[in-house]
């Protein structure tokens, strides 16, 4: 075959590849043109190369698109949002428009680990065809404390994580790596949920799909406090969202999952000072589940006030977010 032949096949070869990249990198941002470089920066450092990054802005006023453009990398898609949609809305544009086999999500204030993306390919490359989420511990930065998570409170497990999902949140999207045919088969995020949107999705992936775990921090993730993380109406109504569109789940796993479920949005209604309805939610939680002690103790404290039950809740939902 002629030189000249071979070197023209190779060319094809490479730019097919470079159409069909094995990892699609997806990043929601808004307004954070002074954060987005160095978290896109550890993406392209990755010691895994074979990826495109899909920047998805969410109709930013400030000067993103600019410093996106000049990072000057032909594996950076650039798509904008005209107005603000919301991340659940600008990862859905994401996933859509996505090429590659794998999908991982990065905020745009947080920071990879080099070797995240080749840790978990690796894991998916050995694992059985039933794995479709690898997912890892990070370091979570809150006013200059350095926290693991997730914290030994919460367990970390592997396999078939469904009915441990419905209990607590322990994977973080920008922790995992997932099968793009898991969307296919579990649909995308929920537009709708004001919070919580990468719990419920993975509740529902994790019905078809078997979860594994890498214990090592792959990712630096820092605590904004601006975020939606920080908005308790959103809390509020994502939980009761998240019961009604689960609940057959919650229900199925038993009566003390269920009354969790009650008891935590009690807490909720606690932290918004609306005491009565945190009292019909723990009376809930009780009559579910009788032997759920921390109910009574509950009750007792909103009758002194929703500050001293506002503290306990504080303290609960540390391990929930």
């Amino acid at each position: 075959m002629p030189a000249l032949i071979k070197h023209t096949l190779a060319d094809n070869c490479r730019k097919r590849k470079k159409m069909k990249p094995t990892v699609s990198v997806i990043v929601p941002t808004f307004n954070r043109a002074e954060l987005i470089k160095t978290s896109v920066r550890s993406v392209l450092n990755q010691t895994y190369q074979d990826f495109e990054i899909i920047i998805i802005d969410d109709g930013s006023t400030d000067d993103t698109e600019k410093v996106v453009k000049n990072l000057n990398d032909d594996r950076i898609r650039y798509i904008r949002h005209e107005r603000n949609k919301g991340a659940p809305a600008a990862r859905n544009t994401g996933i859509r428009s996505a090429r590659g086999k794998y999908l991982a999500f990065q905020d745009s204030d947080d920071e990879w680990m080099p070797e995240k993306l080749e840790r978990q390919m690796a894991i998916f490359r050995g694992a059985v065809s039933d794995v479709g989420v690898v997912y890892s511990g990070f370091w979570k930065v809150k006013d200059n404390k350095r926290l693991y998570f997730p914290p030994p409170q919460i367990r970390k497990k592997e396999g078939n994580v469904y009915k441990n999902l419905l209990e607590e949140n322990f994977v973080a999207m920008p922790s995992a790596v997932i099968k793009s045919e898991c969307f296919k088969k579990a649909g995308m995020f929920d537009e709708e949920l004001p919070r919580y949107q990468d719990w419920e999705l993975f509740i529902r992936i994790s019905k078809h799909y078997n979860f594994a775990f890498v214990s090592k921090p792959l990712l630096v993730a820092y605590h904004q406090h601006n975020g939606i993380s920080s908005d308790k109406d959103a809390l509020l109504r994502a939980r009761k969202m998240i019961l009604k569109k689960h609940f057959r789940g919650f229900e199925k796993g038993g009566r003390k999952l269920l009354s969790k479920q009650y008891y935590l949005l009690g807490l909720s209604f606690s932290e918004k000072d609306d005491l009565k309805t945190c009292r019909k939610y723990f009376g809930k939680a009780l009559m579910v589940y009788p032997l759920n002690v921390k109910c009574f103790f509950a009750i007792l404290l909103s009758v002194a006030g929703s500050n001293i039950l506002n503290k306990l809740m504080e303290y609960k939902m540390r391990l929930y977010k």
